[in-house]
């Protein structure tokens, strides 16, 4: 090898660096834009009210509770309870059932082990939590997830992932046909290849939307501690978690549907007539999960239909309707599904970058 050849090997970036380079570039003109910090701030506060304002607003009342035997000692004066003392736990549970009090609190069995509470049908979240030990619990009648809090935690997921994919997807669109418009794409092109501008422009922005839906799960979590909601933060965990791992793998996908569509056309104006069907993608599971969070037929197909399971199977997850292999399965399906719409968004953005004036037809952006 001569001595220009190495220097000249030297010199060029390799396709890692490269990705790297453009996807802090990508996150440096972000973290850079006014626009988006306000969005995110008002993002930000929007969950914190929403998981804390419930329970400052409902805390004024206390929750009527029976109380049988040496429970009354421990439950005496504590605040956000109503004790009434009752002869017996079959009394107690007799006004549970008729709906007179929210649960029933009586002695454990085992001698100075504490208190057991009973609820109806649910786990009395408010009870346990207003109580300084940590008492057993019980449930008469077990039921499902009450449906206000499942319609919440739907909506929850639903409107981050919406916001989240639609703000960084659309981000990704403009910037696309802008370096197209402006031509500044041509002189990217010299130096990089198709392949690393669009990894790294994935790439950066799929760190940004993460670090979006942490800053979210660390709020909601931090709020719900806060409050007290200990049985409500044990049961969103791992749902949470699902969520995180569906949304970063989901996003990658319809980045690279937004990058791809979006380089068919070569002026900012035109791009919402390429990038509509992916739009529709992010819309639509968000729809699905508001009006039929409680119908497990469909949120079972959601989970695992590409598009929504994102959305759909961490709903279940909440509402305890999946296997344990459930969620391992839909991931390995949305892993494929990201790996080919990757390569087909690859595809289309490389073969239309370089064209010019009138939109690119999905044929010819196809190589066919």
């Amino acid at each position: 090898m001569t001595l220009d050849a190495a220097v000249a090997d030297r010199d060029t970036p390799t396709f890692v660096r490269t990705v790297g380079l453009v996807a802090g570039r990508e996150i440096t003109s972000r973290l850079r834009s006014k626009a988006f910090l306000v969005s995110t701030a008002v993002l930000m506060l929007g969950v914190l009210a929403s998981v804390i304002l419930p329970s400052v607003l409902g805390g004024d009342d206390d929750t009527r509770i029976a109380v049988v035997g040496g429970a009354a000692a421990a439950t005496d004066g504590v605040s956000g309870l109503d004790p009434v003392a009752v002869a017996d736990r079959a009394e107690g549970e007799a006004m549970l059932r008729d709906g007179d009090v929210h649960a029933v609190v009586v002695p454990s069995d085992g001698p100075g082990v504490g208190l057991t509470v009973i609820g109806l049908d649910a786990t009395p979240g408010s009870v346990v939590s207003a109580l300084s030990i940590a008492p057993a619990v019980e449930v008469l009648e077990p039921a499902a997830v009450d449906s206000t809090l499942a319609r919440l935690v739907a909506f929850g997921f639903g409107i981050v992932f919406f916001m989240s994919a639609l703000t960084f997807g659309t981000t990704i669109a403009s910037s696309v046909v802008e370096e197209k418009q402006t031509r500044i794409v041509e002189i990217l092109l010299s130096t990089v290849s198709a392949r690393a501008l669009l990894t790294g422009k994935i790439v950066g922005n799929s760190l940004m939307a993460l670090g979006q839906i942490v800053a979210i799960a660390v709020l909601a979590l931090l709020g719900l501690a806060a409050t007290g909601e200990r049985v409500l933060l044990g049961g969103l965990g791992p749902s949470i978690a699902w969520f995180a791992i569906f949304f970063v793998v989901g996003f990658i996908m319809l980045a690279a549907l937004y990058a791809g569509t979006a380089s068919m056309v070569s002026r900012v104006e035109d791009v919402g007539t390429t990038t509509t069907p992916v739009t529709m993608l992010v819309m639509i599971p968000y729809f699905l999960v508001v009006f039929f969070f409680d119908d497990p037929t469909v949120l079972t197909i959601m989970s695992y239909v590409p598009f929504s399971s994102p959305v759909g199977m961490p709903v279940r997850v909440f509402l305890g309707e999946t296997e344990w292999w459930e969620p391992i399965l839909s991931l390995a399906i949305l892993l494929a599904t990201t790996a080919a719409a990757v390569l087909i968004g690859e595809r289309i953005y490389r073969n239309s970058l370089l064209r010019m004036g009138s939109r690119v037809k999905l044929g010819e952006a196809l190589g066919r």
